[in-house]
């Protein structure tokens, strides 16, 4: 780990060279990683780095499934609120992802099910009375596989 002037960066930088080299042809190759945090140690820099793809994975559900993109905020408490109930869901949503009820679901399928899940719920509230012969979880069941991409296996 060192410390470097850049020329066109006026403050130090925390800078790591990373050499990696192939055992079987000897060719190496370097990785240059930076950081800004002079105090950062080397490998604590190095893991960072390793965590960005799934940092980018976290910032893409967060727009794609839970509406970072489409927020209309003006206030920055607003913004703040929107965008962490946006990677609360992303938690969520992983956390219910790896549960053995959920497994082999994407987003798009959990959301369908829990969607299906209150669809079935609210209609069954117009019913006069419901009958105990009913099973609400295999109307949810047969309604989420409706919006679902991956259907559930069969084998269980």
């Amino acid at each position: 780990m060192f410390f470097r002037y850049i020329k066109k960066f006026t403050d130090l930088l925390n800078v790591v060279i990373v050499v990696k080299t192939n055992l079987k042809t000897h060719k190496s190759a370097h990785v240059v990683l930076f950081s800004s945090d002079l105090t950062l140690a080397w490998n604590k820099l190095v893991d960072y780095y390793a965590l960005r793809f799934q940092i980018e994975f976290n910032f893409r559900d967060a727009k794609q499934f839970w509406g970072l993109d489409d927020f209309m905020s003006i206030t920055e408490l607003l913004a703040i609120n929107a965008a962490n109930l946006a990677f609360f869901m992303v938690n969520v949503a992983r956390l219910l992802m790896q549960q053995s009820g959920f497994l082999g679901m994407s987003v798009i399928d959990l959301k369908a099910w829990f969607r299906a899940g209150r669809y079935v719920r609210e209609t069954l509230k117009w019913l006069p009375e419901i009958p105990e012969s009913i099973s609400i979880d295999a109307i949810v069941n047969q309604v989420a596989s409706l919006g679902r991409i991956n259907l559930p296996d069969p084998a269980g």
